[in-house]
Protein backbone atom coordinates (compact mmCIF):
# COMPACT_ATOMS: atom_id res chain seq x y z
CA UNK A 1 0.00 0.00 0.00
CA UNK A 2 1.00 3.85 -0.37
CA UNK A 3 3.06 5.40 2.64
CA UNK A 4 0.22 7.49 5.18
CA UNK A 5 2.62 10.45 3.89
CA UNK A 6 3.13 9.69 0.44
CA UNK A 7 -1.13 9.71 0.50
CA UNK A 8 -1.53 12.72 2.79
CA UNK A 9 0.80 14.57 -0.01
CA UNK A 10 -1.39 13.14 -2.60
CA UNK A 11 -4.44 14.66 -0.57
CA UNK A 12 -3.44 18.06 0.01
CA UNK A 13 -1.75 17.97 -3.70
CA UNK A 14 -5.44 17.44 -5.09
CA UNK A 15 -7.30 20.20 -3.11
CA UNK A 16 -4.87 22.58 -4.82
CA UNK A 17 -5.63 20.63 -8.35
CA UNK A 18 -9.38 21.32 -7.68
CA UNK A 19 -9.13 25.17 -7.71
CA UNK A 20 -7.57 24.97 -10.99
CA UNK A 21 -10.55 22.85 -12.10
CA UNK A 22 -8.48 19.45 -12.18
CA UNK A 23 -9.22 16.15 -10.36
CA UNK A 24 -6.22 14.16 -10.06
CA UNK A 25 -6.43 10.28 -9.55
CA UNK A 26 -4.34 7.73 -9.11
CA UNK A 27 -4.18 5.28 -11.73
CA UNK A 28 -1.12 2.99 -10.43
CA UNK A 29 -0.11 2.83 -6.86
CA UNK A 30 1.26 0.76 -4.71
CA UNK A 31 2.27 -2.39 -6.61
CA UNK A 32 3.80 -5.40 -4.73
CA UNK A 33 7.20 -8.27 -5.71
CA UNK A 34 5.25 -10.65 -6.27
CA UNK A 35 2.97 -8.48 -8.99
CA UNK A 36 6.02 -7.24 -10.81
CA UNK A 37 7.33 -10.68 -11.02
CA UNK A 38 4.01 -11.81 -12.64
CA UNK A 39 4.27 -8.91 -14.86
CA UNK A 40 8.27 -9.83 -16.08
CA UNK A 41 7.51 -13.14 -16.55
CA UNK A 42 4.25 -12.69 -18.74
CA UNK A 43 6.44 -10.58 -20.88
CA UNK A 44 9.70 -12.61 -21.22
CA UNK A 45 7.07 -16.03 -22.19
CA UNK A 46 5.12 -14.07 -24.39
CA UNK A 47 1.74 -13.78 -22.75
CA UNK A 48 1.96 -10.25 -22.30
CA UNK A 49 2.43 -7.89 -24.77
CA UNK A 50 6.25 -6.51 -25.39
CA UNK A 51 6.41 -3.21 -27.09
CA UNK A 52 9.66 -1.29 -28.45
CA UNK A 53 10.78 1.89 -27.51
CA UNK A 54 7.65 3.55 -30.14
CA UNK A 55 5.50 1.28 -28.39
CA UNK A 56 4.56 -0.87 -31.32
CA UNK A 57 4.73 -4.49 -30.12
CA UNK A 58 7.75 -6.57 -30.74
CA UNK A 59 7.90 -10.75 -32.20
CA UNK A 60 9.85 -12.08 -29.07
CA UNK A 61 10.75 -14.71 -31.07
CA UNK A 62 13.36 -12.82 -33.07
CA UNK A 63 15.38 -11.36 -29.76
CA UNK A 64 17.75 -13.21 -28.01
CA UNK A 65 17.57 -13.11 -24.27
CA UNK A 66 19.74 -9.57 -24.20
CA UNK A 67 17.70 -7.91 -26.66
CA UNK A 68 14.06 -9.38 -24.84
CA UNK A 69 15.59 -7.82 -21.59
CA UNK A 70 16.35 -4.71 -22.70
CA UNK A 71 13.10 -4.48 -24.79
CA UNK A 72 11.23 -5.30 -21.35
CA UNK A 73 12.64 -2.44 -19.34
CA UNK A 74 11.93 -0.05 -21.87
CA UNK A 75 8.71 0.38 -20.40
CA UNK A 76 8.67 -2.77 -16.97
CA UNK A 77 10.84 -2.51 -13.83
CA UNK A 78 12.56 -5.34 -13.18
CA UNK A 79 11.12 -7.04 -9.63
CA UNK A 80 12.94 -5.25 -6.70
CA UNK A 81 13.86 -2.08 -8.45
CA UNK A 82 9.77 -0.68 -9.35
CA UNK A 83 9.87 2.35 -7.64
CA UNK A 84 5.27 1.40 -7.19
CA UNK A 85 7.23 -0.96 -4.95
CA UNK A 86 8.07 1.45 -2.29
CA UNK A 87 4.92 2.86 -1.61
CA UNK A 88 5.96 6.63 -2.75
CA UNK A 89 5.31 6.99 -6.02
CA UNK A 90 2.06 6.89 -8.57
CA UNK A 91 0.84 7.18 -11.68
CA UNK A 92 -2.02 10.26 -12.03
CA UNK A 93 -4.56 11.30 -14.87
CA UNK A 94 -6.96 14.12 -14.00
CA UNK A 95 -10.46 13.13 -14.13
CA UNK A 96 -11.84 15.60 -15.33
CA UNK A 97 -10.66 15.66 -18.96
CA UNK A 98 -11.85 12.09 -19.52
CA UNK A 99 -13.92 11.79 -21.76
CA UNK A 100 -17.00 9.63 -21.05
CA UNK A 101 -16.61 6.01 -22.04
CA UNK A 102 -12.65 6.22 -22.33
CA UNK A 103 -10.20 4.28 -20.71
CA UNK A 104 -6.79 5.73 -19.87
CA UNK A 105 -3.81 3.86 -21.05
CA UNK A 106 -1.14 5.97 -19.70
CA UNK A 107 0.55 6.54 -22.93
CA UNK A 108 3.35 10.10 -23.99
CA UNK A 109 0.21 11.27 -25.95
CA UNK A 110 -2.28 11.01 -23.39
CA UNK A 111 -0.08 13.25 -21.52
CA UNK A 112 0.46 15.94 -24.48
CA UNK A 113 -3.41 15.19 -25.60
CA UNK A 114 -6.68 14.40 -23.32
CA UNK A 115 -3.95 15.06 -20.22
CA UNK A 116 -2.33 18.17 -21.39
CA UNK A 117 -3.88 21.26 -20.12
CA UNK A 118 -3.10 19.09 -16.27
CA UNK A 119 0.21 17.92 -17.57
CA UNK A 120 1.49 21.72 -18.57
CA UNK A 121 0.22 23.11 -15.02
CA UNK A 122 1.84 20.44 -13.23
CA UNK A 123 4.80 21.65 -15.38
CA UNK A 124 4.54 24.80 -14.03
CA UNK A 125 3.87 23.71 -10.31
CA UNK A 126 7.08 21.30 -10.24
CA UNK A 127 9.23 24.07 -11.82
CA UNK A 128 8.09 26.52 -9.23
CA UNK A 129 8.97 23.76 -6.71
CA UNK A 130 4.64 23.95 -5.61
CA UNK A 131 4.33 20.37 -6.27
CA UNK A 132 3.99 19.49 -3.17
CA UNK A 133 6.87 17.05 -2.77
CA UNK A 134 5.94 15.23 -5.66
CA UNK A 135 8.55 14.97 -8.55
CA UNK A 136 8.72 13.89 -11.96
CA UNK A 137 11.30 10.82 -12.11
CA UNK A 138 11.15 9.60 -16.17
CA UNK A 139 12.34 12.15 -18.13
CA UNK A 140 14.02 12.35 -21.58
CA UNK A 141 17.74 12.03 -21.33
CA UNK A 142 17.86 10.37 -18.02
CA UNK A 143 18.17 6.70 -18.04
CA UNK A 144 16.76 4.02 -21.09
CA UNK A 145 12.83 4.28 -19.58
CA UNK A 146 10.65 5.76 -21.75
CA UNK A 147 9.01 9.07 -20.66
CA UNK A 148 6.30 8.61 -18.38
CA UNK A 149 4.94 12.27 -17.52
CA UNK A 150 2.23 10.73 -14.98
CA UNK A 151 4.59 8.99 -13.08
CA UNK A 152 5.03 10.78 -9.82
CA UNK A 153 7.43 10.28 -6.72
CA UNK A 154 7.20 11.55 -3.20
CA UNK A 155 10.68 12.75 -2.66
CA UNK A 156 11.15 12.98 1.16
CA UNK A 157 10.10 9.26 1.10
CA UNK A 158 11.11 7.44 -2.02
CA UNK A 159 14.85 9.45 -0.80
CA UNK A 160 14.66 7.36 2.29
CA UNK A 161 14.18 4.16 0.12
CA UNK A 162 17.12 5.39 -2.82
CA UNK A 163 19.56 6.09 -0.24
CA UNK A 164 19.28 2.13 0.78
CA UNK A 165 19.09 0.61 -2.27
CA UNK A 166 22.14 -1.80 -2.60
CA UNK A 167 22.71 -4.11 -5.46
CA UNK A 168 23.52 -6.51 -2.95
CA UNK A 169 20.01 -6.98 -1.41
CA UNK A 170 18.71 -6.86 -4.98
CA UNK A 171 20.96 -9.86 -6.40
CA UNK A 172 19.37 -11.99 -3.24
CA UNK A 173 16.08 -11.19 -3.80
CA UNK A 174 15.99 -12.24 -7.27
CA UNK A 175 17.46 -15.39 -6.79
CA UNK A 176 15.34 -16.25 -4.36
CA UNK A 177 12.56 -15.33 -6.75
CA UNK A 178 11.33 -17.62 -9.51
CA UNK A 179 12.32 -15.20 -12.79
CA UNK A 180 12.30 -15.90 -16.03
CA UNK A 181 16.13 -14.55 -17.99
CA UNK A 182 17.82 -14.58 -14.50
CA UNK A 183 21.41 -15.83 -15.65
CA UNK A 184 21.17 -12.78 -18.06
CA UNK A 185 19.77 -10.36 -15.53
CA UNK A 186 22.81 -11.12 -13.07
CA UNK A 187 25.18 -11.34 -15.88
CA UNK A 188 24.04 -7.71 -16.34
CA UNK A 189 22.91 -6.31 -13.07
CA UNK A 190 25.46 -3.98 -12.74
CA UNK A 191 24.39 -2.35 -16.48
CA UNK A 192 20.73 -2.69 -15.39
CA UNK A 193 21.12 -0.49 -12.17
CA UNK A 194 22.61 2.02 -13.90
CA UNK A 195 20.87 2.24 -16.75
CA UNK A 196 17.14 1.50 -14.79
CA UNK A 197 17.48 2.52 -11.59
CA UNK A 198 20.01 4.40 -9.96
CA UNK A 199 20.27 7.19 -12.81
CA UNK A 200 16.83 8.38 -11.36
CA UNK A 201 17.92 8.74 -7.56
CA UNK A 202 17.66 12.01 -6.26
CA UNK A 203 20.95 13.77 -6.23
Amino acid sequence: MLKSKTLNAFEIFCEEAKQYGFEPKIESGYRSFDRQLLIWNEKVSGKRKVLDEKGSVVNISELSDWELMKTILLWSALPGTSRHEWGTDIDVIDTAAVPEGYEAELTPEESFGVFGAFHKWLDERIECGKSFDFRRVFLPGIGRVQQEPWHLSYVPEAGKIERNFTAENLAERLRAADILLLPEILANLDWILENHVFCYFEK
